[in-house]
């Protein structure tokens, strides 16, 4: 049987470590973000998960995982990283750390290790939405499996945009 959705670095993580999840393909939108995954799948953007690559004023790569329809406070972060601060990496530099493309950037199967914190509301949902590793794909997978999957640090930083 042939997948219909792409075998990244992601997926072989999650099946790897035995986690179930189900595809989802939409047309990815240069800029759309989180808002037209949500309106292409159908789902509440409070329950798609954005993969964002951050770094420390010591340059040290580290992964937020924040609701689509937030924003992370890089100043109360930082205050919790126990560093002067954080601000997002360039898609270049973010491309180096994960092996993932800006828009296609999963938290799973990452080139390098990185330390991972998530907004801790996102553990409220059953299931959330995140990328599996390319533009237009993300994965439904439930909270308790991505606890499973990922060492996770639970962080409350979310602002509203």
């Amino acid at each position: 049987m042939k997948d219909d959705h792409p075998v990244t670095a992601g997926v072989r993580f999650l099946r790897q470590k035995g986690i179930p999840f189900t595809p989802h393909m939409y047309d990815y939108e240069e800029h759309g973000g989180t808002r037209a995954s949500s309106v292409a799948l159908q789902v509440d953007e409070h329950a798609v998960v954005k993969t964002l690559v951050m770094e420390t004023d010591a340059h040290h790569p580290l992964i937020v995982l924040m609701h689509g329809d937030r924003e992370v406070s890089t100043k109360q972060l930082a205050r919790i990283v126990g560093v002067k601060s954080i601000s997002p990496c360039d898609g270049i530099t973010a491309e180096r750390h994960t092996g993932y493309q800006f828009g296609g950037t999963s938290p799973f199967g990452t080139r390098t290790h990185l330390p991972i914190f998530a907004e801790s509301t996102i553990f409220s949902f059953p299931v959330i939405f995140i990328n599996g590793g390319k533009r237009g794909f993300l994965v439904e997978i439930a909270t308790v499996d991505l606890r499973r999957a990922l060492p996770i640090t639970e962080v409350q930083v979310a602002i509203d945009r």
